[in-house]
């Protein structure tokens, strides 16, 4: 009996043995051959985490920076999807934007170089209100993420401008969604083009640096949808990003990588949606310092659960996490598989699963010319009194005040930031266009300039790197004397004033968004000097985000809002100082005479006010030129504002219809009626009746920017306005709702500049679009009514 029961065992691991033995010898379903369903289904536990987690951050043993530069396919990359070679996944590679790719410029061993192009920060790109070039703006990007051999540029970012001291207002694109979603759309256009994806960040209400991974906005579903969302709304629709990238924050008590609503009911049961989500990096955590804190870790299966797919960058806890509650059931299966399939989906159509061969060698001097043209068309002409620009005269010296003229900023710093190979600074663009510098102050200036730039460096170094907050240099001391001989020795003066900014923390009021004192007596000083002498001043401003121009405007003759222009900026202002581009941008955020001018400002950054862990948006759909324009807050420059050395004339607005039905198209004719050509953008704002909702005094519904027209020359653009256009939200009916009325179409040149308008009526109310109910915002809560 006893012989039989050792056979029996002896049996039965034969048995297990020849099975395992069956099972290894079979080959693994292969992702490209099989379907990705035998893939997933094929896929142990473990597999299953560490595609769904990422693996970290290259080149770091969870936060710590590993010794050494770290084997991996692009250096400075931000991180990517894991390989898992059983089953013929590759890893694929993601690094940041979205003003340029954004990976190490030089390796180890290696004597080649891995310089990206600079590109023009957010805030210009929208200012050239024109989606056909910035798609080829998206375009070159685009080559040189796919030469790099990188799968995904993560980017773009289109958060609302709600208050003008947000940190990284310079990625972002506006104040209004329709701007935004356009902009963003044709940047997502150019880059997908070379078969690369994107990743459209920070969705949503990512408003604020301050306190980022865990402040909870309190928001109405109204200003949500009407504000926060609608731009990256037009964006899934009209590009169809590759990823999403939740954003950090908690909206209404939820954190966004967690939230149901937001990533399953609307994004892809309303809006259609169908790549992957990802969270942005450490999303979830509640803060940066507890990331590593022993039993701390982001609730992973809820964000699976709500529809966020992969977790970024990947912590071994995060993925522990995952596993044990795949193997105890605790996790949503339908979700795990959702997300896996999502995922391999996008795996397949990069181009590391398509093998690629990428070169390491972008056409990096035709991507220089692209972002010198599309600055130039970025550049604002904020003040031209008595059309001092363009300024032609190279024959006599111009003297160039201000430390930034001699250290132009390209862009902000943190992720956003670009390691090119060059920066074009003022100094160098005016003189590669033929204008002679004042070498008494050039000699001046390099010195001190190169000593505070080292200092400041340093310092940034010391607190935290890439992630540092910038400080502003200090004006060097102009002395009285000095400017005096140089006002009657110098034909003109040119000052710029620099700002710049990036993650972790929110701007300033005092020193930042106000000029500091030392910016003010170097503008007394030279403006008083020159126009003594009959001499005229022009001001570059070389910044990311809005600053105070109201105090100190009238004190010069002319001023460009250059703002941050990428590697080129130099030979972009040059172009637009000496007429050779003829500036054509327009503002997309307003200018306010005082900071607290704006809604959001009782608001900003949340209670309690020296850590906040709340903020309420209380003005609702109140935000920039809604509120100056219905509240009648005069600014100091309005949305939509922007000059030229030409002049236009609008005319023939007309109407298909008077009464609507499914649309009504508008067209207008633009025409230039000064002597040198010129292109105009012709903004249309509606204004509708208010009876089942509160509603601005007007708002943009189109715009389309003309072609470049020659003196005398005119063009007819055409808009369409459809039920949604002209729907607010109505949250009572959980719908986009059009009121019966009367509604005028108002076209102009900026948002008070209005030139022409007709009015069209809706017979009944029009229910535009039907939603779910989302958004549940605590009883009490209130937005801001114009009543």
């Amino acid at each position: 009996m006893k012989k039989t029961v050792l056979s029996v065992k002896t049996l039965a691991v034969i048995v297990v043995f020849t099975v395992q033995y069956a099972r290894a010898q079979k080959k693994a379903p292969q992702l490209g051959k099989a379907s990705i369903e035998e893939v997933i289904n094929a896929m142990t536990p473990e597999e299953k985490a560490l595609l769904l987690v990422g693996p970290g951050m290259p080149g770091y043993a969870g936060l710590t920076p590993l010794e050494g530069e770290p084997d991996m396919r692009v250096l400075g990359a931000a991180g990517g999807t894991a390989a898992i070679p059983r089953l013929g996944i590759p890893e694929t590679v993601v690094a940041d934007g979205p003003a340029g790719l954004r990976i190490q410029p030089k390796r180890k061993n290696n004597t080649n170089t891995f310089y990206a192009t600079a590109f023009p920060v957010g805030t210009l790109l929208a200012s050239t209100w024109n989606p056909e070039l910035i798609e080829a703006v998206g375009k070159a990007m685009g080559e040189e993420v796919k030469e790099y051999g990188v799968d995904v540029l993560l980017a773009p970012a289109l958060n609302i401008h709600r208050n003008p001291l947000n940190g990284r207002n310079f990625e972002y694109y506006s104040e209004d969604p329709l701007v935004a979603g356009k902009i963003a759309a044709a940047y997502v256009r150019g880059i997908q083009a070379n078969g690369v994806g994107t990743s459209v960040k920070h969705f949503a209400a990512n408003n604020q640096e301050t306190n980022r991974l865990t402040v909870n906005a309190h928001i109405s579903e109204r200003a949500m949808r009407e504000l926060y969302l609608r731009g990256f709304e037009i964006a899934v629709k009209e590009s169809a990003p590759w990823t999403i990238m939740s954003a950090y924050n908690k909206i209404d008590g939820t954190y966004a990588s967690a939230n149901k609503d937001l990533l399953t009911t609307v994004l892809r049961d309303e809006w259609g949606y169908k790549g992957y989500v990802m969270t942005d990096w450490f999303g979830g955590y509640p803060g940066f310092e507890n990331i590593l804190k022993e039993g701390v870790v982001s609730d992973v299966p809820a964000q699976i659960a709500a529809g966020n797919d992969l977790i970024m960058p990947g912590m071994d806890a995060q993925r522990a996490l995952l596993v044990e509650a795949i193997k105890s059931g605790k996790a949503d299966n339908n979700a795990i598989n959702t997300s896996l399939k999502r995922i391999l989906g996008y795996v397949v159509e990069t181009p590391t699963f398509k093998k690629y061969k990428y070169s390491n060698k972008p056409d990096l001097k035709a991507h220089a010319a692209v972002t010198r043209t599309a600055a130039a068309e970025g550049i604002v002409l904020l003040k031209n009194e008595g059309s001092v620009l363009p300024y032609t005269n190279t024959t006599q010296t111009i003297a160039v005040f201000g430390d930034t003229s001699y250290n132009f900023i390209a862009g902000g710093t943190g992720s956003g930031d670009v390691n090119e190979a060059y920066t074009v600074s003022l100094i160098e663009g005016l003189t590669n266009a033929g204008y002679k510098i004042d070498q008494d102050l050039v000699t001046a200036y390099t010195p001190y300039v190169k000593e505070v730039v080292a200092k400041e460096m340093k310092r940034r170094e010391e607190n935290g790197g890439l992630l540092a907050v910038p400080q502003r240099l200090i004006e060097m001391h102009l002395d009285a004397g000095m400017v005096a001989q140089k006002a009657k020795t110098d034909a003109a003066a040119i000052i710029t004033i620099g700002r710049n900014s990036g993650e972790n923390e929110d701007r300033h009021i005092e020193n930042d968004f106000y000029l500091g004192q030392d910016e003010i007596q170097m503008i007394n000083s030279v403006s008083e000097a020159f126009h003594a002498e009959g001499k005229k001043v022009i001001v570059i401003m070389n910044i990311g985000g809005v600053i105070e121009t109201f105090s100190w405007k009238d004190k010069v003759d002319a001023i460009l809002l250059a703002w941050q222009p990428g590697q080129e900026g130099g030979n972009s202002v040059a172009d637009v100082l000496s007429g050779k581009t003829n500036p054509s941008g327009k503002l997309t955020m307003t200018f306010p005479v005082d900071y607290n001018n704006h809604a959001s400002a009782d608001n900003w950054l949340g209670l309690p006010a020296n850590n906040p862990t709340d903020v309420y948006y209380k003005e609702g759909i109140y935000v920039g030129y809604r509120y100056f324009n219905t509240f009648k807050v005069k600014p100091s420059y309005e949305f939509g504002f922007g000059q030229s050395y030409t002049t236009f004339e609008f005319s023939n607005l007309n109407l298909s219809a008077t009464t609507f039905k499914d649309e009504v198209k508008v067209t207008v004719t633009v025409k230039n009626t000064g002597k040198v050509a010129g292109k105009e953008v012709a903004q249309l704002y509606l204004t509708a009746p208010a009876q089942l909702e509160d509603k601005p005094a007007l708002e943009l519904k189109g715009f389309a920017k003309t072609k470049a027209l020659k003196p005398g020359e005119q063009q007819t653009l055409t808009f369409v306005l459809k039920a949604k256009d002209l729907a607010s939200f109505i949250d009572a009916q959980s719908a986009w709702v059009a009121e019966k009325g009367t509604y005028t179409v108002k076209v102009g040149a900026s948002s008070e500049d209005i030139k022409l308008t007709k009015d069209f009526t809706v017979a009944t109310d029009i229910v535009a679009e039907k939603v779910h109910d989302t958004f549940k915002t605590e009883e009490g809560f209130k937005d801001l009514e114009n009543k």
